[in-house]
């Protein structure tokens, strides 16, 4: 997210705003989303990376960090209802605060997962690599694109990217599945790699809780730019497996 640090507009030269004091604060209010984004954004990276090369001191670096994340929540959502109690907004400007509340939660739960996915991976190096462990990676990987691919499309207010990223959503779901079936065979045929391959579970787990933030900010960035909401279901792949991660989860009697 390239331009996080910069206020990116939400009126076009056509369509002037008529209230000057709204508009600077909701260009606050937008870039201050956007730095939110951006850090969440880099705290998912770093997470990958940390348990692709098996640094617990990276996944230190991203577990400290999840409290800027929260900070950053709590300022935007502060912004956002002191537009609400002076200005009293209405239509565009009022789509666009409540966006921005909407996202900001989406997008502290996607700073939350990337935790959860570094203290997993310090688990995970106390034990030796499993076979499964690339298609994790593959899995992290491309939920860090599509979360990047969602913070662009909110930046530059462009709701065929945030219309990709929502269709992508099944993809995430697809590999998720993929990743799921080769754990449990790893498990299956190697029982040393049991503990470590139960830890990735949850790891996947949580990248595809963060695929569904990712869509959850894609819908809402429909919302705020046009008005309207996705013309169309949310479109899930069909499970290529009777087993689910979710029954996988309570046999092993936790919780991602």
């Amino acid at each position: 997210m390239g331009t996080q640090d910069q206020n990116p507009p939400y009126h076009t030269a056509s369509e002037p705003h008529g209230n000057r004091s709204i508009a600077a604060e909701l260009a606050t209010l937008s870039g201050r989303l956007g730095v939110m984004g951006g850090l969440a954004e880099a705290q998912l990276a770093a997470a990958v990376e940390a348990l692709a090369t098996r640094d617990s001191e990276g996944a230190a670096a991203v577990i400290a960090g999840d409290e800027a994340v929260d900070d950053l929540e709590t300022e935007v959502n502060s912004r956002a209802m002191r537009l609400l109690t002076l200005h009293a907004p209405v239509a565009a400007d009022l789509r666009e605060i409540v966006g921005a509340l909407k996202i900001s939660a989406n997008v502290e739960r996607i700073g939350d997962y990337a935790a959860n996915v570094a203290k997993r991976s310090v688990i995970v190096n106390g034990y030796p690599a499993v076979p499964a462990l690339g298609g994790v990676i593959e899995l992290g990987h491309m939920v860090r694109q599509y979360v990047q691919n969602t913070f662009d499309a909110y930046a530059e207010r462009d709701i065929a990217k945030a219309e990709a990223v929502w269709r992508g959503d099944a993809d995430i779901d697809a590999l998720h599945t993929s990743v799921f079936q080769n754990l449990l065979s790893d498990m299956l045929v190697e029982s040393d790699h049991v503990l470590s391959c139960t830890h990735l579970l949850f790891v996947i787990k949580n990248f595809e809780r963060i695929g569904d933030h990712a869509t959850n900010i894609a819908e809402t960035i429909q919302f705020l730019v046009a008005g309207t909401h996705m013309a169309e279901k949310r479109p899930k792949r069909p499970p290529t497996t009777t087993a689910s991660p979710t029954d996988a989860f309570n046999v092993l009697g936790g919780h991602p």
